[in-house]
């Protein structure tokens, strides 16, 4: 079995066997469009994406469900915390804490600038 990071990757045959349920937003790493590949073995999306880790600035940043400011709070990342980013689209970056979640939006300037 190959790994990448921390994630076992899947081996062998990947199959889906009747209705999925979709999990609640805000809960685990998965959108239509894509998911964190350590779901990969237990949902069908068009993409699967290795998270890059993120490290957050000295302030305490809150995931949001939307990438909106007003966006309801889903948690509060405590400052100098990892953060899982599975996209970026505009200012903000969207991921997770972990493949089991919680999942949201947190602003891009909330990270560390990475080294060069």
């Amino acid at each position: 079995m190959s790994k990448t990071g921390a994630y076992e990757l899947p081996a062998g045959l990947l199959a889906l066997d009747g209705p999925v349920a979709r999990p609640a937003p805000g809960t685990l790493p998965i959108r239509g469009d894509l998911a964190h590949i350590a779901l990969a073995n237990r949902f069908l999306v068009a993409h699967y994406v290795v998270p890059q880790v993120y490290t957050l600035g000295a302030a305490d940043a809150d995931l949001k469900l939307q990438p909106r400011a007003d966006a309801d709070t889903i948690t509060t990342i405590r400052a100098g915390s990892a953060f899982e980013v599975l996209d970026l689209a505009g200012s903000w970056a969207w991921g997770c804490i972990g493949p089991d979640g919680p999942t949201g939006y947190v602003p891009i300037d909330q990270f560390i600038p990475s080294q060069p």
